[in-house]
């Protein structure tokens, strides 16, 4: 249950953060796009001042030109006084006047086309650097998000798989402990058994000796030899339920040969099991990983899938091993987690642990196969 609350307390986190993130990255953009608006206008006004500065000089040079010829025509009427008239006196001397006036608001006006040009500038300066960092911090968002997004993703991913693991590890131990009361039993109730017996018919077979029944001892003693041979059998099976005396001496083939034809007959069922390439001994670990996949997959075969016919393939190559296990069950939906598939995840151990690859394709009623490819390179 701890477990489950600090996954989804994780999720959490992270969905939050995600959403805080993309939440500042929209306020950024709708920045930037403000500071660009705005940019794209103080550039239009720009221009636009400039024009009346150049047009103010260019009028200010005219009018100051014409204020120069009404200051030297005003000098000269004030020089030959008594030859102008009264009118023409004050009319030389308003226009020069008015002119004066003129040019000074001209060169005020322009003083402050000016200012207000300069500072344009340094709006946009200013701007452009906001638009530049603005654009900074949103790719800069953006590589966080793909962090946020794949890569926590990834660490949740990871942190649940090793979640997985350790209950994978947890469940071995548990499967040791199930498997050694097993074989503790079967030995109690198979050889041990049979030893004992042995031994209490070994004593009556000494006691009918000594009584001078020949023929009966003889017959307790063809008892005897079956209880011994049925012993043997018990032992030879419980081991090589262990592990396949077979696996050692001829190898990964024949063992699997011989084990799928005894799953059949004792199941009544059809499995067909066909090899490709050449038939030879592999690596000591590829032989007993392998063997194990088989015994895995098709175990799971007879005891979930409701199969009539399991299908077990083995290709050798020179560069790699290639496994199908396939069979016409009712199937189950892979994308489904399953609580208690640590079979399946068992098997996945050990192709990774060979640098292989494992793949499950199943439908519901439409059977599942199990593909396994593991490089090889014989030593």
């Amino acid at each position: 249950m701890a477990q489950k609350i600090s996954e989804t307390a994780l999720d959490y986190i992270i969905n939050e953060m995600i959403e805080v993130v993309e939440n500042s990255k929209d306020e950024i953009f709708n920045i930037s796009e403000e500071a660009r608006s705005e940019h794209e206008h103080l550039v239009r006004e720009l221009k636009d001042t400039k024009h009346k500065v150049a047009q103010h000089i260019e009028d200010g040079d005219q009018l100051e030109q014409k204020v120069r010829f009404s200051r030297q025509r005003l000098a000269e009427v004030s020089r030959y006084f008594d030859r102008y008239s009264e009118n023409e006196i004050r009319e030389v001397y308003e226009n020069t006047h008015a002119m004066q006036t003129k040019l000074a608001m001209l060169r005020q006006e322009e003083s402050a086309l000016r200012e207000k040009r300069d500072d344009l500038e340094r709006r946009l300066i200013s701007l452009s650097q906001t638009i530049d960092r603005a654009e900074g911090l949103a790719g800069k968002i953006s590589v966080i998000l793909n962090y946020l997004h794949d890569d926590f993703r990834q660490v949740n991913e990871m942190i649940e798989e090793a979640k997985e693991k350790q209950q994978f590890g947890l469940k071995i131990i548990e499967a040791q402990e199930d498997e050694r009361r097993k074989i503790s039993r079967e030995i109690h109730d198979g050889p041990a058994q049979m030893l004992a017996n042995i031994l209490l018919r070994s004593e009556l077979v000494d006691r009918i000796f000594r009584q001078n029944d020949v023929d009966q001892a003889l017959k307790e003693i063809k008892d005897i030899r079956k209880m011994i041979r049925s012993s043997l059998y018990e032992v030879r099976r419980i081991i090589y339920d262990l592990r396949p005396m077979a696996l050692d001496d001829l190898g990964l083939i024949p063992t699997i040969r011989k084990y799928v034809a005894t799953i059949a007959d004792y199941n009544n069922m059809k499995i067909e099991f066909a090899s490709i390439g050449e038939e030879k001994r592999l690596n000591t670990k590829y032989e007993v990983a392998f063997f194990r996949l088989v015994q895995e997959a098709v175990q799971n075969a007879v005891k979930h899938s409701e199969a009539t016919v399991i299908q077990v393939k083995l290709e050798i190559c020179k560069q790699n091993l290639t496994m199908l296990i396939k069979d016409n069950g009712k199937g189950f939906d892979t994308s489904m987690k399953r609580d208690k598939s640590f079979g399946l995840i068992g098997m996945r151990e050990r192709v990774e642990m060979l640098e292989g690859k494992l793949e499950i394709n199943s439908n519901i009623g439409n059977g599942t196969s199990i593909l396994i490819k593991v490089p090889y390179t014989p030593s």
